[in-house]
């Protein structure tokens, strides 16, 4: 956070996304929340406020040692994004959803194998499940913030889907990748199970990821 134009811009990325969030019914209710990095803090989404009855000017701001400032509570999650914020330079933001697939498959406290190449858009050869803990605390942060070493998401037992990205709308779609991947790997076990691809496939994978969706300069 540095002048007000750049305040406002990065509100309204966030009202942004919450509004596609809400729209592509990835998070029902209030349900989930968002963040974006801005300076020596990050925007997030308040607590306990529909999606459709957001607007910018309700974001609230955090700075890195936790404190918030605003009309509005912050997200009850707040934890997990400082700590992520802190953990990962990386993460210029975080979706975190209810998305059903997903959390149909946190709430067995299963994570996705390489039953598909796209799995490595998370980041490696799987997506990882935190193990349980209570919402909005410290230990639910530590949980996920192991869960996502090496990866840009994982799921959360019993909750839901964590997913960082150098964008807050990117972090939007790779939420939506992970819901997308719940629901193929959640349909396959159900005509007899997937084929896992080898340790030495998804290396190949995540090389080939490396340079994925990249235009050459001047195209």
């Amino acid at each position: 956070m540095t002048v007000d134009g750049q305040k406002t811009d990065a509100r309204a990325q966030l009202h942004a996304t919450a509004q596609a969030m809400f729209a592509v019914r990835l998070s029902p209710g209030t349900s989930g929340n968002l963040s974006i990095r801005d300076g020596a803090g990050f925007w997030i989404t308040p607590s306990g406020v529909p999606y459709d009855r957001l607007d910018a000017e309700m974001m609230v701001f955090m700075d890195m040692k936790g404190k918030w400032s605003g009309p509005l509570k912050p997200s009850s999650e707040w934890r997990f994004h400082l700590d992520v914020y802190r953990a990962r330079p990386d993460a210029g933001g975080i979706c975190h959803t209810h998305s059903l697939h997903a959390t149909a498959l946190a709430c067995r406290g299963e994570g996705i194998p390489a039953f598909h190449y796209m799995v490595a858009a998370a980041g490696g050869a799987d997506i990882r499940c935190a193990p349980y803990r209570t919402f909005g605390t410290q230990e639910l942060s530590d949980v996920a913030l192991t869960a996502l070493k090496d990866r840009r998401a994982c799921l959360l037992a019993n909750h839901g889907v964590i997913a960082l990205a150098p964008t807050v709308g990117k972090a939007l779609g790779l939420a939506q990748e992970v819901e997308v991947l719940a629901q193929q790997y959640i349909l396959s076990r159900q005509i007899g199970g997937p084929a896992v691809l080898s340790a030495r496939e998804m290396e190949t994978v995540l090389e080939k990821f490396r340079t994925y969706g990249q235009q050459p300069a001047g195209a």
